[in-house]
C-alpha cells in the first residue's frame, strides 16, 4: 500500500524523493516522511499529503545526497505525525521506511521493551527497527548483518529501506510480499516500491525478489539471500514513458485514464490478433494450450475490479470455451480450504501484480498441483513472477485509485483467452470467430464514440449528484458491468450503491425503490432484452428514477427511462467493453461536482499489498 523511495548518488536526495513520492502518493496519502544523511540523520514527517510535507520541510536544511521517503496508507496507528515514517530507533541511529505488516511485532515489542527500547508511535514498523538496533548492540555486528538476522524474526510482509548514521554511505533495502525495485544509474541508485519514481532517471532497473537483502555501498549494488548467499542481479529494462505518468492537460488522472481507452483496449490485443482471418497468438496460452484444453474447471481469483472483470471472464469461457468456471474472492479462496487438483487451472488477475491476497491465493493453489495462469499489468510483478504462464494486459500506468482502463484491458486479454481455448477445443466455429475477431478490431472505434457522451453524462451528473444510494442492475454479460458501475460510485464520490442481478431486484432491493432511487439499468440489445424491459417496468411502477444505457437506435426503453444513454451496438459477449464507459464517466463527474478527490480517494489506496 505505501510508497517507498530512496537515493544514493551524487545528486540532492530531497528533491528526488519528494517528487518520487508525490508519483507514488496513489499507494497512499495518510502522512509523509524523508530522512536524510549527511553526518547527522534527520527525520521529518507530517499527517496528510506530500504537499503537507514539502511545506513542513520549507526553511530546513535538507541538504543530502543520501536518504528516504514514505507516503503512507495506515495499518497500525491512526494517521498522526507521530505514526508516520521513517521511524528512527530508540538511539535515533537508525531509521526504516515500511510497507507491509509485521503480524508477530506484539510479542516482539514485548521483548523489546523489556530490553529498554522505547516507543513514540503505534505502529509495528518502529518495532521492526528497534529489532535491527537491539541485534546490531547485543551481536556486535555490522547493519547489514543485523537487517538479515532480524529478517529471520519478523512474521509478514515487508519491503523495507534501512538507513544507518555509522553507515553514512549505505542504503540496505529487503522485501517479501511487497514489491521492490532498485533503478541503476550513472554513480546513483534509486530504490522505489513501484518504476515511477525511477523513469525520470534510468531505464535499468533489478526487481527485488523476496527473502532478497540488496545493500548499496561504494557505488555498488549486492544482494543476498536471507539465507546470506550471493545473488546475481537480473537487470531489466523498462519500456515506461515518462509522459505516461502525466497528467497530460487532463484535471485528473482518473479522466485521462478513461479517455485512454481505445488506445489500451487496441493495446492489449496488438500482436494477439490477426485482422481479416482467425488466428490468435497468446503466448502464454500457447506454452499451456494443452492444459486448458484438458482443464476440468477454470478457477479464477482476484480482488476488487479485477473479481469483476473474472465474472465477466466465467461468463466469456463458459460460453465460447465450455469449460466450468468459479469466480473466487482471492481473500476468501485463501482460507477456505478449496478443492484443487493437477486439472484445474487458476487464473489470478491484479492490475498491479502485487495483491496480496491474490498472490497468496495463487501460491495455495500453486502448491497444490494447479496451473496458475496471470493476468496484470506491471511487468515485473510477483504475479507475473510467480505464476506459470500469463499474459500481461499492456495497459501502461494506471495512477488513479480507482480502476478504469485496467477493467477494460483486463477483460480484452479474457476475451482472448476465451476465444484462443474455444478455437483449440473446437466450441467455437470459424465463421464465428471471425465475427468477434471483427468486431473486436472495432471496439476501439466504439469506446472512442461512447466517450463522446461526456458532455451529456456530466448533465446526468447535475441532478443526482446529492443523492444518497444508487441502484445498478444488469443480467448476463451486463451483470458484472453493474457491479463496476456501483464499486465506481462508491470509491470516489462516497454515495453508497449497489449492483444486481435486474431479476435479483424482486428478491430484496424492490423495497428500496421509491421516487427518489436513481437505478441505473444496463440494458443493451442482447438475449435477455425483453427481460430487462421487465424490470424496468418494475423500477418504473413504483417511481424510480431510471437512467438507463442501450445500444443505439432502440425506442422502446428510452420511452420508460427518464434519462438514456446510448452506447453504439456490438456483439453480446463484448458489450462490457463499450457499457461501462458511461459508468466510468457518470462516477467521475459525480465525485468532481461533489468536491470529492477523483484520484486518491479517502481510506484507498491503488496497490493492496496487504491483508
Amino acid at each position: 500500500m505505501c510508497g517507498i523511495v530512496a537515493y544514493l548518488g551524487h545528486r540532492e536526495a530531497c528533491p528526488i524523493i519528494l517528487k518520487g513520492l508525490r508519483r507514488l502518493e496513489y499507494r497512499g496519502y495518510d502522512s509523509a516522511g524523508v530522512a536524510l544523511l549527511n553526518g547527522n540523520l534527520s527525520v521529518y514527517k507530517k499527517k496528510g499529503k506530500v504537499a503537507d510535507l514539502e511545506g513542513f520541510l520549507a526553511g530546513k536544511n535538507t541538504h543530502a545526497t543520501i536518504g528516504m521517503g514514505h507516503t503512507r496508507w495506515a495499518t497500525h496507528g491512526e494517521p498522526n505525525d507521530v505514526n508516520a515514517h521513517p521511524h528512527y530507533s530508540t538511539s535515533e541511529r537508525i531509521a526504516i521506511i515500511h510497507n507491509g505488516i509485521i503480524e508477530n511485532y506484539a510479542a516482539l515489542k514485548t521483548h523489546l521493551e523489556k530490553q529498554g527500547h522505547k516507543f513514540q508511535s503505534d505502529t509495528d514498523t518502529e518495532v521492526f527497527v528497534n529489532l535491527i538496533e537491539d541485534i546490531q548492540t547485543n551481536n556486535h555486528c555490522s547493519l547489514e548483518e543485523a537487517v538479515r538476522l532480524a529478517l529471520h524474526e519478523v512474521v509478514g510482509a515487508y519491503a523495507i529501506v534501512v538507513l544507518s548514521k555509522d553507515a553514512p554511505d549505505q542504503l540496505i533495502a529487503a522485501r517479501k510480499g511487497s514489491p521492490l525495485v532498485i533503478g541503476i544509474g550513472e554513480g546513483e541508485f534509486f530504490v522505489a516500491s513501484d518504476a515511477t519514481p525511477i523513469i525520470e532517471y534510468t531505464n535499468e532497473v533489478v526487481y527485488v525478489n523476496d527473502y532478497e537483502l540488496a545493500v548499496i555501498k561504494g557505488g555498488q549494488l549486492a544482494i543476498r539471500s536471507r539465507e546470506d548467499v550471493v545473488q546475481t542481479p537480473y537487470i531489466q529494462r523498462l519500456e515506461l514513458e515518462l509522459d505516461s505518468i502525466e497528467k497530460g492537460g487532463y484535471e485528473h488522472f482518473m479522466l485521462k485514464e478513461i479517455f485512454e481507452q481505445p488506445r489500451s483496449i487496441l493495446d492489449s490485443m496488438r500482436g494477439r490478433l490477426e485482422m481479416g482471418g482467425s488466428h490468435l497468438n497468446m503466448a502464454g496460452f500457447r506454452a499451456y494450450e494443452q492444459k486448458f484444453v484438458n482443464a476440468q474447471r477454470i478457477i479464477i481469483v482476484a480482488c476488487g475490479t479485477s473479481w469483476h472483470a473474472g465474472l465477466v471472464a466465467e461468463y466469456l469461457i463458459e460460453d465460447l470455451a465450455r469449460i466450468p468456471v468459479e469466480v473466487e474472492y482471492a481473500s476468501e479462496f485463501r482460507y477456505r480450504n478449496p478443492i484443487i487438483s493437477e486439472r484445474d487451472i487458476v487464473i489470478a488477475i491484479s492490475q498491479s501484480g502485487e495483491t496480496a491476497d491474490t498472490l497468496a491465493a495463487l501460491e495455495l493453489a500453486k502448491s497444490k498441483g494447479a496451473t496458475i495462469f496471470g493476468i496484470c499489468n506491471v511487468v515485473g510483478s510477483s504475479i507475473a513472477r510467480a505464476t506459470d504462464a500469463g499474459a500481461y494486459t499492456h495497459a501502461g500506468p494506471e495512477i488513479g485509485v480507482a480502476s478504469t482502463k485496467a477493467f477494460t484491458a483486463q477483460v480484452t486479454v479474457l476475451t482472448l483467452l476465451a476465444m484462443c481455448i474455444g478455437q483449440r477445443r473446437g466450441t467455437i466455429s470459424d465463421v464465428k470467430l471471425r465475427e468477434l475477431v471483427i468486431e473486436l478490431h472495432n471496439i476501439p472505434s466504439k469506446v472512442e464514440k461512447a466517450l463522446k457522451l461526456d458532455a451529456e453524462i456530466q448533465a446526468i451528473a447535475e441532478t443526482f449528484k446529492d443523492v444518497p444510494n444508487f441502484l445498478y442492475l444488469g443480467r448476463g454479460y451486463n451483470f458484472p458491468v453493474a457491479l463496476e458501475g456501483a464499486l465506481k460510485l462508491k470509491e470516489i464520490s462516497y454515495i453508497h450503491a449497489e449492483g444486481y442481478p435486474a431479476a435479483e431486484m424482486k428478491h430484496g432491493p424492490i423495497a428500496l425503490i421509491d421516487e427518489n432511487m436513481p437505478v441505473v439499468v444496463i440494458a443493451t440489445k442482447d438475449s435477455s432484452y425483453e427481460k430487462v424491459v421487465s424490470n424496468i417496468q418494475e423500477v418504473k411502477a413504483r417511481k424510480g428514477r431510471i437512467i438507463a444505457v442501450v445500444t443505439e437506435g432502440d425506442t422502446t426503453i428510452p420511452a420508460m427511462a427518464e434519462f438514456v444513454i446510448e452506447v453504439p451496438h456490438t456483439s453480446e459477449v463484448l458489450v462490457p467493453l463499450v457499457s461501462v464507459i458511461p459508468l466510468q464517466l457518470l462516477s467521475y463527474h459525480i465525485a468532481v461536482m461533489r468536491g470529492c478527490n477523483v484520484d486518491q480517494p479517502r481510506n484507498l489506496a491503488k496497490s493492496v499489498t496487504v491483508e
